[in-house]
């Protein structure tokens, strides 16, 4: 293999983590289409918290022309040297729940316009089977002028960041390779595991790596929607389900799944790029898209529950003071992409409640433009007929809720359940 120079497009969640790994090995050009993302890490701070200052530093470089570390930028042409290309942009999906492609074609034509003979481009963003392909590749084509596995060729390696957790890194997590040919795959396989310690699997084509990744977080999707479901079932019967969760996995075999809202870039999103490729080659996804419709209604499940609790202690829904804590999709981290809060705010707001949200690791500004919801900079002495908390953040656990739930009849509700039960009114 020559010797690698990389470009990471994208420097989000998934992009960053990356480029810092192999910027300890090789050149490497970070570049972001946001002039304010790249401001930031230039100044060697980073947003998502994924990497800290001293790391960031400590392989960031001041121009395109030293051996080794990072160098970040928003000018394409900064890209012409690299002969490996690696696509970290997000694939979401719209208000109809249909993949977007439009930020992997954008990346895509930047890419086409400085592809040279013999370059790689490998995506890691989340696609359905065949997308690299038939979506990409022609792109890249027309861009370059370029012949596909004549001139230049692609390969596909999943990302499996998990945001927020400093235990599974980028180099502890076993990646999947592939390439558009034999010789692509090697190659691909043997960049990836110069940095990857956990090691690497190559598959057989770029068709089986994407499959992969959508049915990782698929399977997790339905089964969490299942003990979601079996959460609704027990309430009704009055029985813990936390209480049931914790006598079955008693057994070997059982899976420690446990109810909650499923949001988030990944496990919310990837069932909707299988669902829609099935669709394409004429089969409806029954058990997909089941599981996905009731883990998109969990939010207004919580919120239906909490109002019955406070209906039955006679308090008056209209007007009602009720306190959210937490509003990013998972605990411990800043990421509000596709948070499933959001929907317990805005069905309590359908009741006609005023609802306080107050999460310490989202930014504000950020939460006000992606979802034009307001937060407390800090919790104030309000008495609140509910607090819900949606958000396993470890400040949440010690904080002292019973001083939050003042009002008298404040209906407390867990949804993570990690409050102690006789704490708490109610949780999934």
């Amino acid at each position: 293999m020559s010797f690698p120079e990389i470009a990471v497009i994208g420097l989000g969640y998934v992009g960053l983590p990356l480029a810092v790994e192999f910027a300890k090995k090789y050149p490497v050009v970070g570049f972001d289409i946001k002039q304010e993302r790249i401001d930031e890490l230039r100044s060697g701070r980073d947003a998502t918290l994924e990497i800290t200052s001293d790391h960031l530093k400590s392989v960031l470089r001041n121009n395109n022309s030293e051996s080794t570390g990072l160098f970040i930028t928003s000018s394409p042409s900064d890209l012409a040297s690299a002969n490996y290309y690696i696509v970290t942009v997000p694939t979401p999906t719209d208000k109809n729940n249909r993949p977007v492609l439009t930020p992997l074609i954008k990346a895509s034509e930047t890419i086409g316009r400085v592809l040279k003979p013999g370059d790689i481009v490998i995506y890691e963003s989340t696609v359905y089977p065949g997308a690299t392909e038939e979506d990409c590749v022609p792109v890249l084509e027309q861009g370059s002028g370029l012949t596909f596995n004549r001139e230049f060729f692609a390969g596909y390696s999943p990302e499996r960041i998990n945001p927020g957790d400093k235990e599974h890194t980028v180099t502890k997590i076993k990646k999947v390779t592939s390439g558009s040919t034999p010789a692509t795959a090697q190659k691909v396989d043997e960049l990836y595991r110069s940095i990857i310690t956990a090691g690497t699997h190559c598959a057989s084509s770029i068709k089986v790596a994407e499959a992969a990744k959508v049915i990782e977080n698929s399977q997790r999707d339905i089964n969490i929607a299942f003990v979601n479901e079996l959460a609704m079932i027990f309430n009704r019967m009055g029985i813990d389900t936390h209480e049931v969760l914790a006598a079955a996995g008693t057994k070997w075999n059982f899976l420690p799944f446990k109810p909650g809202l499923v949001g988030g870039h990944c496990i919310g999103v990837d069932p909707y790029y299988l669902a829609q490729k099935a669709q394409e080659y004429g089969y409806h996804p029954e058990i997909i898209l089941a599981g996905r419709r009731l883990n998109d209604n969990m939010g207004k499940y919580v919120a239906s529950e909490v109002v019955k609790q406070m209906i039955a202690r006679d308090h008056k829904i209209k007007g009602a003071k009720v306190l959210i804590l937490g509003i990013t999709f998972k605990e411990n981290c800043p990421d509000i992409r596709n948070t499933k809060v959001v929907d317990i705010v805005h069905e309590l707001k359908q009741y006609g409640t005023e609802v306080d949200i107050y999460d310490p690791w989202a930014n504000p500004e950020e939460v006000m433009r992606e979802y034009q919801l307001e937060t407390l900079s800090s919790l104030n002495s309000d008495s609140y007929e509910a607090v819900i908390l949606a958000v396993a953040h470890d400040r949440f656990k010690t904080l002292d809720i019973g001083a939050l739930a003042s009002h008298d009849g404040c209906v407390v509700y867990d949804i993570k359940g990690v409050l102690p039960p006789d704490s708490v009114d109610g949780r999934l």
